[in-house]
């Protein structure tokens, strides 16, 4: 049991992340304004930038823990033989 979820530790992080920046983006940037103000127009794109942030670091950690995951199991396998 402790070797599948050290498996699935990474890509389960990387969803973890993705769903913080969900709730991140749901409760700072929202949706856009009709017709904001400048200062409006700042806010939101600051707060859109660190969602988009979020999204893409997530993306980026599922994708290098899906990768992994041949390798971590053909090492332990190795291990578990010897």
């Amino acid at each position: 049991m402790k070797t599948s979820i050290q498996t699935v530790a990474a890509p389960l992080t990387g969803i973890g992340i993705i769903i913080i920046g969900f709730v991140y983006d749901v409760l700072f940037a929202g949706i856009p304004y009709q017709d904001p103000t400048p200062e409006l127009q700042a806010r939101y794109d600051f707060h859109s930038a660190v969602a988009g942030t979020l999204y893409m670091s997530g993306c980026l950690v599922v994708l290098l823990g899906l990768v992994a995951i041949p390798f971590v199991l053909r090492r332990r396998g190795r291990t578990a033989r010897r």
